[in-house]
């Protein structure tokens, strides 16, 4: 056993659920939740698969963990930016940064998220559907704001949130051309299309 809890900790610089999180992570993306077994997961942090059970309870564990640990991630970064006294202009572009960061830096993560969740028992996801709406409304009532104060054009406040939150959670983009060009020369690009558009 002590061999074993060895080899997790020498995979991370966290904790060892951390680490089991993110090696799940990567292996739901690549073969999807369903595919995906708890031997798989064993083998890839070097253990064997009975000895996993002593650090999660199950498979569908650790994707309410991933779906979860996400929708945190994202919500609290949405109060911090309804907090602030920045324009709408400013909190969606913030808003923007922050999820082309986490799509660099959280991949196989926010990727889960966004395409295995329907595999969450019911009543998680219910709750995951809950906040994902609760952090779409949020972001409509800054576009709403900012098309009231004349910081943006009429528009249906609600297509527009969708169509940057389609953007932004894109992850075809990221992978192709990560090596290509920097988070912050693909933020920057990606907030002058989205804000101003392309028409000069």
């Amino acid at each position: 056993m002590r061999s074993i809890m060895t080899k997790i900790i020498a995979l991370t610089n966290g904790t060892k659920k951390g680490q089991i999180v993110k090696s799940a992570a990567a292996l739901f993306r690549q073969k999807g939740f369903r595919a995906a077994s708890v031997r798989e997961l064993a083998e890839s942090l070097g253990i064997e698969a009975p000895s996993l059970y002593n650090h999660i309870g199950s498979k569908g564990e650790l994707l309410q963990e991933i779906c979860f640990g996400v929708a945190k991630d994202f919500t609290e970064h949405m109060l911090a930016v309804l907090a602030t006294k920045e324009s709408a202009a400013d909190k969606t572009a913030a808003l923007i940064r922050f999820h082309i960061r986490k799509m660099y830096t959280d991949f196989d993560k926010v990727y889960v998220s966004d395409n295995e969740w329907k595999q969450l028992q019911k009543k998680p996801a219910e709750v995951f559907l809950s906040q994902r709406r609760a952090y779409e409304n949020s972001l409509t009532e800054i576009i709403e704001e900012g098309i009231r104060k004349k910081q943006f054009r009429k528009m249906n406040p609600r297509i527009t949130m969708l169509t940057i939150l389609s953007a932004v959670r894109g992850p075809e983009f990221r992978q192709r051309h990560k090596k290509e060009f920097s988070v912050t020369e693909v933020e920057d690009n990606m907030i002058q299309h989205l804000l101003n558009g392309i028409i000069r």
